[in-house]
């Protein structure tokens, strides 16, 4: 590890720690009201489709409408509006505002009372910096949901029924006009590559699969947040926009990658096929033809199996026979 990857790990370390202490209020009735972590959320998110791709974060349309989706299906039973985070957020050290010239000094009780008092927001350098790199960022929103939306994820019907808003929500389409008048459909912009709808659909997958990875049962955990299994998706959603819980498998990182290049797939049986044309040297560890015939380590229950026609395109698609 050379000197600026071991300092990105200081930062990142600092930074999730900032994030799973943020300054919330709350109520005696329905606890933390999470205003906070979910525009950081929101944030990430719009970062990571490239809307945000400068260190200014201005109350925009995109941005109030990624706040209030999630905010729908992550604390609906809380009233809300972007205002109250966007502006005391700035006590928390690293969001920083750059307020307009003739700011009265009140803090702001409406969206377009908040447009008149802030220009836009700043984040650190460095934290914006972490959030446009891919790895540090699935850190960082693990961190936010993992800490402050745990109500969510200490029993897994309500990760599952999560997941599976998010999946009714990519169904809402927008549609588009080719140049040969054809309709086209895709899902809104803050549901095709949405980090909460990523986190989501990993989260439901390992915890099916008991945090082990289904092709070489090796399970690691490091943390509430962290562990060395992924959920992977069997028909790439970036084809198929498929968050379904049976359209995914779960698998330690080497095997994920041999899994999205090719290199194995399953028969209808749920036996591990191996691809062989390609070279291996696996001194450590068992290599892949080993797993020749092995059948998959399956989840518990037969309505979350691998569905049948996804584990066929994959094997047509992408199995390098």
């Amino acid at each position: 590890m050379n000197k600026t990857d071991s300092q990105n790990n200081k930062n990142l370390v600092h930074y999730c720690q900032r994030l799973a202490s943020l300054n919330v209020s709350s109520t005696r009735k329905k606890g933390n009201a999470p205003y906070k972590p979910i525009l950081l959320l929101a944030v990430i998110d719009l970062v990571a489709q490239n809307v945000i791709q400068e260190n200014m974060i201005f109350v925009s349309e995109e941005l109030i409408s990624a706040f209030k989706k999630y905010w729908s299906f992550l604390a609906p039973e809380y009233d809300g509006g972007l205002h109250y985070p966007f502006f005391h957020l700035q006590n928390e050290g690293f969001w920083h505002l750059k307020l307009q010239p003739n700011f009265n000094g009140l803090q702001p009780k409406t969206t377009n009372k908040l447009k008149q008092a802030v220009q836009y927001a700043t984040i650190d350098e460095e934290l914006f910096k972490l959030i446009q790199d891919p790895f540090s960022r699935k850190e960082l929103t693990d961190t936010l949901l993992g800490v402050w939306f745990s109500s969510a994820q200490k029993e897994f019907e309500d990760i599952l029924s999560v997941n599976e808003i998010l999946q009714s929500s990519v169904s809402e389409e927008d549609k588009t006009i080719s140049n040969d008048e054809e309709i086209v459909t895709q899902p809104k912009f803050y549901l095709k590559n949405s980090i909460i709808r990523d986190a989501f659909f990993r989260k439901t997958i390992v915890h099916i699969y008991r945090y082990r990875c289904s092709f070489c049962g090796l399970k690691v955990i490091h943390s509430i947040t962290q562990s060395i299994v992924d959920g992977a998706h069997i028909k790439p959603f970036s084809e198929f926009y498929d968050n379904h819980i049976n359209n995914g498998i779960c698998l330690c990182k080497n095997h994920h990658w041999a899994f999205d290049q090719g290199l194995f797939s399953l028969d209808d049986d749920y036996k591990i096929l191996v691809a062989r044309d390609f070279i291996e040297e696996s001194p450590n560890a068992k290599p892949l033809s080993d797993f020749q015939n092995q059948i998959l380590i399956l989840p518990e229950f037969e309505r979350y199996l691998p569905r049948l026609e996804a584990i066929q395109w994959h094997r047509a698609n992408i199995f390098k026979t």
